[in-house]
């Protein structure tokens, strides 16, 4: 039995029906973009977050975690709701809302996707409990129908505005590959990511800055991208190239215009890096990688200190390349580095946050790993 199990058992005093499991994600390139029908080329990491889940019946819905087990929250179904003011528990409350469900369940939740970190834990609990609920229920989505229902809940429930990308790898990514996939379809593209073979290893690099998608400034950010389109009369920003970005320049605020400018370079940045990898050119991925960091930093100004700092570091460490990762505004950064330089590059990073005054980070890696699953059933 595992600690989920005997978890479950001790809080709610009977056996689970099923548990599935969804891993976080590192995103290589293409960060801001799914919500403007962008591509984009993450991979799920190892970590992952468990959901282990059994019909009550009546219409209570009761949620607890590993860690947290002796604090249950208890709600009816009828006050799920979009105006449900909570915690943690209102992504997994997201996805019962968005999937229908109509009877109550006990649900336990366990993971290791460092929360706060830019690794899009979020996206991994809600796709865990998708996951469980459509096994559960029998509810026959596929795992396009799943991205798309638990994007709904956090956009319309918990009032994150996300695109799409961060649910679509927890779902769907494959052992060994990143995922391209195109956010206006979800159509989707097993890119064979193999440093390891060549001496090179991906760090991620947690700065352990806080970040939130919650207050303001992500949202600040999409509303310049929809802002730009109604302004230029296009459907999504996928649609506009730089040239006729430029060519409309007095229609749009200087902010709008360096909102718009990243999102439009950094969709090129990602079929240009899906190249490299095909190429095997990680020297060109590395420059894309770099390009993509001072995209984020400069134009679309969602870096902070802690982020530019390990980047720079790693960069003058001999990284071939380096760049913040997720929403931004904290969490972590990944860097391309030649895997005999790992605990010089560390050791780098770590001291430029000593003498920067900042908490130390956290290191670590990761293959590219498999994407939500079923793990037990009755």
């Amino acid at each position: 039995m595992t600690l989920i199990d005997k978890t479950f058992v001790e809080v709610f005093g009977q056996t689970p029906s099923v548990i599935a499991a969804a891993p976080g994600r590192v995103n290589l390139i293409g960060e801001h973009i799914d919500y403007s029908d962008g591509f984009v080329l993450p991979f799920a990491i190892s970590d992952r977050t468990y959901a282990a889940i059994r019909i009550r019946d009546d219409r209570k819905i009761r949620i607890a975690s590993v860690q947290r087990r002796h604090k249950i929250v208890e709600v009816n179904l009828d006050s799920v709701t979009p105006n449900y003011i909570g915690e943690w528990e209102r992504y997994p409350l997201s996805v019962v809302w968005a999937l229908e469900i109509a009877q109550g369940l006990d649900i336990m939740i366990d993971g290791n996707v460092p929360l706060g970190a830019g690794l899009s834990s979020s996206a991994a609990l809600e796709c865990s409990v998708a996951t469980a609920l459509n096994h559960l229920f029998s509810l026959g989505h596929s795992l396009e129908d799943l991205a798309r229902l638990t994007q709904k809940g956090e956009n319309d429930f918990v009032g994150v505005p996300c695109g799409i990308m961060d649910q679509s790898v927890s779902l769907m990514a494959h052992v060994g590959s990143a995922l391209l996939l195109d956010c206006r379809d979800l159509t989707t593209k097993n890119v064979d990511f193999d440093v390891a073979s060549h001496g090179l290893e991906l760090l991620i690099i947690d700065t352990q800055a806080h970040h939130s998608l919650t207050d303001g400034g992500y949202a600040e950010r999409r509303a310049s991208c929809e802002s730009t389109t109604r302004k230029i009369g296009i459907s999504t920003l996928r649609d506009l190239t730089l040239n006729q970005l430029h060519a409309s320049r007095d229609l749009l605020t200087e902010t709008e215009f360096i909102r718009v400018r990243h999102a439009v370079t950094e969709m090129s940045r990602v079929l240009q890096a899906v190249e490299a990898l095909e190429n095997k050119d990680f020297h060109l991925l590395g420059q894309l990688l770099n390009q993509s960091h001072a995209s984020l930093r400069d134009d679309y100004t969602v870096s902070c200190p802690e982020l530019n700092v390990a980047v720079e570091a790693a960069l003058s460490a001999g990284a071939l390349g380096a760049r913040m990762v997720g929403g931004g505004f904290g969490g972590s950064a990944i860097a391309l580095i030649e895997a005999r330089n790992t605990a010089d590059t560390i050791s780098s990073i770590e001291t430029a946050f000593v003498n920067s005054n900042f908490k130390a980070p956290r290191f670590f890696t990761s293959l590219p790993s498999q994407g939500a699953e079923i793990i037990m059933r009755a």
